[in-house]
């Protein structure tokens, strides 16, 4: 028996809805890095971007737990001396709370050329309003979809 491996032309990508209410940060960006790999797929195959397109939706009302509102951040540096810049997860809500979810996501994708592909198929709405009704997506919960 032979083993199977996907060719990129095979694969059949699907339009994905979450709605990230009350929904913690963590939890959400692994789950969504999943869908975005194909992990959940049975044809996965590591070397091709077998996964779909996901729009997450109302990024404004996810949730951290315990303290981290107020002790994690970002931080990003200048590249000169005194150049480091820190900011408060609680801002970054705030300011774009899309970029935030975008970040944790990317963080958990590979890092070459196909996990930045994985990465642009991520679609991420403060509001629960989106640009995407032409593609049809179909709604899912996260708490099913890979553990039963």
């Amino acid at each position: 028996m032979k083993t199977y491996h996907a060719k990129p032309g095979e694969v059949e990508r699907e339009w994905l809805l979450v709605d990230a209410t009350d929904m913690v940060l963590g939890r959400l960006a692994s789950q969504i890095a999943t869908i975005l790999k194909g992990k959940n797929k049975p044809q996965y195959t590591p070397h091709v971007d077998t996964g779909d397109f996901v729009i997450v939706i109302n990024a404004e009302k996810i949730r951290l737990t315990g303290n981290k509102m107020n002790d994690k951040a970002s931080y990003r540096h200048s590249g000169f001396p005194g150049g480091l810049k820190k900011t408060p997860i609680a801002v970054a809500l705030k300011k774009n709370p899309g970029r935030v979810i975008e970040r944790s996501v990317k963080g958990m994708l590979p890092k070459n050329t196909l996990g930045r592909a994985m990465g642009m198929k991520l679609k991420v709405y403060a509001g629960p309003e989106h640009p995407h009704e032409a593609q049809k997506p179909r709604q899912i919960t996260l708490e099913g979809l890979l553990h039963g």
